[in-house]
């Protein structure tokens, strides 16, 4: 009766967690939501939810309903269904701001937008890290891995330029291969986006047909090609607009920001850059963001990670070393929480110079684990038609050629990145970058492919094995 979200733990099937376990961790992800994560992104775009308990018979049959719905990839967790406690949240599909009419129809926009600057650390060994995002050559590996069929052209540095241009671009990027991060509900049901890993395939006429009663209320517009273009462009006009939109009353708390002026503002694998380049041009414009919107403030949380993983790695090795002689002191670090106001206040030391203590390596990994967590954030947009009088001074508005639409925006996927993934994030980096320069470079780099040509002149032999 209520538009809310019931939202469960999961683990693996052999990993048997008592009740106050499930309460303690989900009590922490809470507070990390309350008084960590508002912090950064402002008290309107956060939704923290509360802790509910449910009859267990009630879980059990939800559990069994929901069992089907689960893409395979997801099922080596079996959904908690002995604690009887789960997240309750706001349905984020639904306007946020206001609580309108429910019949009224409503689009929600679902992105994960990734890293969006380039390691601007002297820690960095590889060269390529300063040139290509991390996103970008990720997409190889994962292409190589089998989880998807193409490589995206979306580039985060795109999305997060602020240039109207370069946003379009990354959007329509994403909406041509949406992979796990795009999204579109309408009413609350998912209508575009990935259903699993491997394929994709997007269909851009179906989309339209969906989204014309949005854009083009009355019947004006044709149907056919030109009609799906007509569609897609305004849809992308509109989340670029919410994207930069910003409203007062989301103020970030007190946090220091960190220049984002350090590192380049584009990635030389961007397609977008690519073209740029192929017609002569070599000056990519970024027009910066709004400093109230979203983005800016995702971006100034994923900036914490100052060091690179590279830098970062030897300091949790420091911080293990002295767990190892110290295992008393795991709680008073605060590694495993309380999420509280004293937790927030450490992260706002943003030095990087290395005084050797435990204290400054402990404070730049959990700098690192926000930085990771807003990397992997989602951001929502719902967004429902208005009619010009209903369209008062307080809500805000977005205009296309043919309507206009109120919006929420809110941030979600939110909880900390395990303190125990630095490890496994220091070997992937290595992969990723290693993967990248040996099958992808090789045959951008004009200097090798050169030598391959000229030497026309080649001998195959044959060994027996």
């Amino acid at each position: 009766q209520r538009c809310v979200v019931l939202r469960f733990l999961k683990f693996p099937p052999n990993q048997n967690k008592t009740s106050e376990e499930i309460l303690h961790h989900l009590q922490n992800i809470v507070d990390f939501g309350k008084h960590v994560m508002k912090q950064f992104f402002g008290e309107n775009y956060v939704h923290h939810g509360e802790i509910i308990q449910l009859p267990l018979d009630f879980v059990r049959q939800l559990c069994l309903k929901v069992q089907p719905e689960r893409p395979e990839s997801r099922c080596d967790k079996d959904m908690d269904t002995l604690s009887g406690y789960a997240m309750c949240l706001p349905n984020l599909t639904r306007l946020q701001t206001y609580r309108f009419v429910e019949h009224r129809p409503i689009l929600c926009i679902e992105i994960k937008p990734k890293c969006g600057f380039i390691p601007f650390s002297s820690h960095v060994s590889q060269e390529i890290k300063h040139k290509v995002c991390r996103y970008c050559m990720h997409q190889h590996l994962k292409v190589a891995n089998g989880k998807w069929k193409r490589p995206s052209k979306y580039c985060p540095l795109d999305l997060f330029s602020g240039n109207k241009q370069r946003m379009h671009f990354a959007l329509k990027s994403l909406l041509q291969e949406a992979q796990n991060n795009l999204k579109i509900f309408k009413n609350g049901e998912l209508i575009y986006g990935c259903k699993d890993d491997q394929d994709c395939v997007s269909d851009w006429n179906e989309l339209a047909r969906h989204l014309k009663p949005f854009f083009f209320p009355s019947n004006g517009l044709v149907s056919g090609p030109h009609c799906t273009r007509t569609i897609i462009k305004e849809l992308i006009h509109v989340i670029t607009m919410t994207l930069l939109s910003s409203t007062d009353a989301c103020r970030a708390g007190d946090m220091k920001t960190v220049p984002i002026s350090q590192g380049r503002s584009y990635c030389e694998a961007s397609a977008f850059n690519k073209e740029l380049v192929r017609n002569g041009k070599h000056k990519l414009e970024s027009s910066g963001l709004p400093r109230g919107c979203l983005l800016y403030k995702t971006l100034q949380a994923q900036m914490l990670d100052m060091l690179d993983i590279e830098g970062l790695y030897p300091l949790y090795s420091r911080v293990e070393q002295y767990l190892e002689e110290f295992p008393e002191e795991r709680s008073t670090l605060q590694i495993d929480g309380p999420y509280n106001e004293a937790f927030y206040e450490k992260l706002l030391d943003l030095s990087t110079e290395d005084d050797g203590t435990v204290a400054f390596a402990l404070t730049k990994v959990q700098q690192y684990r926000i930085a990771m967590t807003a990397k992997d954030c989602s951001i929502m947009i719902a967004l429902s038609p208005c009619l010009q009088d209903e369209c008062s001074e307080q809500r805000p508005v977005v205009l296309t050629s043919k309507s206009r639409f109120t919006f929420s925006v809110s941030v979600l996927d939110l909880d900390l990145k395990p303190y125990s993934s630095i490890p496994h994030q220091h070997k992937l980096d290595g992969k990723i970058v290693n993967y990248y320069l040996k099958n992808v470079q090789a045959k951008d780099d004009p200097v090798m492919s050169n030598l391959f040509k000229e030497n026309d002149d080649c001998t195959l032999v044959l060994h027996k094995v």
